[in-house]
């Protein structure tokens, strides 16, 4: 596919002007910051609608968030312990694969319930599962020594529960429920509130846990085969994901759950539908305190979660403090940047980048739903990301001199920016690697490693968390060009981004009060770290040119 080639010709006029103190904690950063206006010499078409801007000087409430919380990734088993040298070995990590993982700062684990209980029900396997040989105790230690955070999402059904539909009805994807049984109904999804309960002793945090509901399948598969061995309380997990994307529209009518039918599957799921299904189902009934993600929603649709909201009022009722007796501790949904819109079903043509498009809006008003309750539960994004192939509706496209992959980079990086002056908590991205290497279709480039190696975006991933993982974003100060305020303690780290998507650049002046040069740092494919420079500063001010690739800048020596 020929490339793409959409640079504009920009004029830029810079007018020093100082912003306000904003009568906040962070009023000295405040009086530093000096702004400039940038002008095109042709209108720009990408104009982003005022409800997708983030807020100019906002502090939020609450305690901030570390940058290196948006740099998740979603992952399988395989891409720990399958080893192409040893192919047969599944006890051990596959140490090229975990400097790749190690970029990241949390891994989404797509844990199929038919790997830990596929053949008979009730038999439960976790080093070995008896479904591919996967030991689940290596990869969980192994994330945990690295501080790698794991959101385990216990997906599709086993295949006993398959074997129960008829055969035009048979799919791996339907509501976990064993067949006829009513989708309203918590009692419907016992089988799986009884899996999550085995999970959620093992790994979890809870050595209380009544040790003779705790089962595993201890007979060898062979003649050498280690058997699994029974486990509680490793304090492995502490999130837990109830499927993916049950409000899917696509699909056999067996596949989706409507708002009212999630909420009973996750009241199940979450603590037994409160108890009710005895003293071996549900995560809380294990571990009072592994947290419960809802399932990432591919419809972003917020009525959906208030919907679910409203179940709990009339199933669950209220707590003794006045709360809802909610089933979810995460709210948690799917979102790509592209010129379609999921929450109508308008099908896109093309990525787009993640400043031009609803995302803002959106999370806006998911956090605005949480902050609305009590429990103040945290928001997640767990899925988005860009192919890499042309003939994606989710492609990122070369612009200007920028390759495919560099211009993914730049929008994998800028999502995580984006997504964090709203008050997202984590976001993880699709995926490790491609889920088909060369394919055609939507999410099956999506990948941000390629063989052994990090692809750009997977770079600049690893360049920005060393430079300021734990930095925790403040507040935006600029929003054309976009200039977010981070800190670590004394420490203020700016960063500058054009929110395009055309080549364009500009200039931002900075005031860094009696600082006599600046430390810049610019992302660079191919590197573990990014390029900097140091400049002077013209009493304490200097003018930093942006471009659509982020751009990092602190004060140097006073």
């Amino acid at each position: 596919m020929p490339m793409i080639f959409r640079l504009k010709n920009i004029l830029t006029i810079s007018a020093i002007v100082f912003l306000c103190n904003c009568n906040n904690e962070n009023s000295e950063a405040d009086s530093i910051a000096v702004k400039s206006i940038t002008a095109a010499d042709t209108p720009d078409t990408n104009k982003i609608n005022l409800i997708n801007q983030p807020p100019l000087n906002y502090v939020r409430p609450g305690a901030p968030v570390p940058l290196k919380n948006m740099f998740g990734i979603n992952a399988y088993e395989w891409n720990f312990e399958e080893n192409p040298g040893s192919p047969n070995d599944r006890k051990h990590i596959y140490e090229d694969n975990m400097v790749l993982i190690k970029t990241f700062s949390a891994v989404r684990h797509y844990l199929n319930w038919n790997r830990m209980e596929g053949g008979n029900k009730g038999d439960y396997s976790f080093n070995p599962a008896l479904s591919g040989g996967w030991d689940y105790d290596v990869i969980y230690e192994r994330c945990k020594k690295d501080g790698i955070l794991v959101l385990a999402d216990l997906k599709n059904i086993p295949q006993w529960m398959i074997n129960t539909y008829p055969a035009s009805s048979k799919d791996n994807d339907n509501a976990p429920v064993i067949y006829g049984k009513s989708l309203e109904d918590p009692a419907s999804y016992i089988d799986q509130a009884k899996m999550a309960f085995q999970f959620a002793a093992r790994y979890g945090y809870n050595k209380n846990v009544d040790k003779s509901q705790v089962k595993v399948v201890t007979k060898k598969r062979w003649n050498d085969d280690i058997p699994n061995q029974p486990n509680i309380g490793m304090g492995l997990i502490k999130y837990i994901e109830c499927g993916n994307e049950r409000d899917r529209w696509w699909g056999g009518d067996e596949t989706h759950q409507n708002a009212e039918q999630y909420a009973a599957n996750m009241s199940a799921f979450y603590d037994g539908n409160i108890g009710k299904l005895g003293p071996d189902a549900g995560v809380k009934t294990a571990d009072p305190n592994m947290q419960v993600v809802m399932g990432g929603l591919a419809s972003a649709d917020i009525k959906y979660v208030q919907r679910m909201i409203d179940w709990c009022k009339i199933h669950r009722g209220y707590k003794k403090d006045g709360s809802i007796n909610l089933c979810f501790d995460v709210i948690n949904y799917h979102l790509y940047s592209n010129n379609g819109d999921v929450r109508t079903h308008k099908r896109a043509t093309t990525g787009i980048a993640p400043e031009l498009s609803n995302n803002g809006s959106i999370a806006n008003d998911f956090v605005k739903l949480a902050n609305s309750l009590p429990q103040h539960p945290e928001v997640w994004l767990t899925e988005t990301g860009y192919d890499i192939n042309q003939e994606s509706y989710q492609k990122a496209e070369s612009i200007g001199i920028k390759t495919v992959l560099q211009d993914q980079a730049d929008w994998i990086l800028r999502t995580s920016l984006l997504y964090i002056r709203y008050g997202i908590k984590r976001v993880f991205f699709y995926q490790l690697f491609d889920d088909h290497a060369g394919g055609t279709s939507q999410y099956a480039t999506s990948g941000l490693n390629e063989g052994i190696k990090r692809r750009p975006a997977a770079d600049y991933i690893l360049q920005t968390t060393k430079l300021m993982g734990d930095y925790n974003y403040i507040k935006t100060i600029s929003r054309d060009p976009l200039v977010d305020q981070y800190t670590l303690g004394k420490k203020t780290m700016f960063v500058l981004t054009i929110p395009d998507e055309t080549g364009r650049k500009g200039t931002y002046i900075l005031d860094l009060g009696k600082a006599k040069t600046a430390n810049i740092y610019h992302p660079k494919a191919g590197a573990d770290v990014m390029d900097k420079t140091q400049v002077s500063t013209i009493n304490g001010k200097v003018k930093i040119e942006v471009t659509e690739t982020p751009v990092f800048v602190e004060a140097g020596m006073k």
